[in-house]
């Protein structure tokens, strides 16, 4: 065999072996990614509110992202939208995923125009607006972790994600890499995700969280999850901001 074949051969099974040890790669990393951490634990479920009629909508056994749209819904189209297109969208296909936002029962009919204009090119199947009182809006939010307040109409522009066991995922430490490097500003989470941010539903929230917990969620219907999740009870007592926004 002549040196030309044996060069042309050895880079053949270069060009074909490298792909191959890629894969293999990897492999554990998509095993052994970290799953998106439990910032609370025992979320209350909108079907135990009193004022709520419609019982047939619950968080449990759902991977929710869970919104508050407060009594002037039209007011949030941007949020609203941007929610729509960049999680909704991408993640409506997947099993048992919704979302869920709560207004408060004497906006019916302006979340009624808000959820048609939403629906104008095609109905969003697994997109659900929950109508209850105020104190029972107020209820819900406050089992929820996070340093926001309900404004004065009980909506916020963020939104927050519920797993099927009620718990709320988010980060614990949400610092950039420089951020740790450095080790000079404190540990702060992400428990809530501003829509009026579109890096944050892009980058974050979607690009991420939401696809990390999907993923988690697939492990363990096959059977190889492993989780290192931290639990709530792991933040430091320090860190008390929950979102920059």
């Amino acid at each position: 065999m002549s040196k030309k074949s044996t060069k042309k051969n050895i880079v053949l099974g270069i060009l074909f072996f490298l792909p191959v040890a890629f894969l293999l790669m990897l492999l554990p990393s998509e095993n052994n990614y970290t799953p998106l951490d439990i910032v609370k634990e025992n979320v209350l479920d909108i079907e135990n509110l009193p004022s709520n009629p419609d019982k047939s909508i619950i968080l449990k056994k759902h991977i929710t992202v869970l919104g508050f749209l407060g009594s002037n819904p039209e007011g949030k189209i941007t949020e609203a939208s941007n929610l729509k297109e960049l999680i909704y969208d991408k993640f409506k296909g997947f099993k048992k995923f919704q979302v869920v936002m709560l207004v408060p029962e004497e906006a019916k009919e302006e979340a009624k125009r808000l959820e048609n204009e939403l629906n104008k090119y095609k109905p969003l199947k697994f997109w659900y607006f929950v109508y209850a009182s105020k104190s029972d809006i107020n209820r819900l939010f406050k089992s929820l972790r996070t340093s926001l307040r309900l404004d004065g109409t009980y909506g916020t522009n963020s939104v927050f994600i519920i797993d099927k066991e009620l718990n709320q995922r988010g980060r614990l430490d949400d610092r950039t890499k420089k951020e740790i490097e450095k080790n000079t500003v404190p540990v702060y989470p992400l428990t809530a995700y501003n829509c009026s941010e579109i890096s944050i539903l892009k980058n974050k929230m979607g690009a991420d969280d939401v696809r990390v917990l999907l993923t988690e969620y697939r492990q363990k219907r096959k059977g190889d999850f492993n989780s290192t999740t931290r639990r709530a009870d792991d933040i430091k007592p320090n860190s008390t901001t929950d979102e920059k926004e």
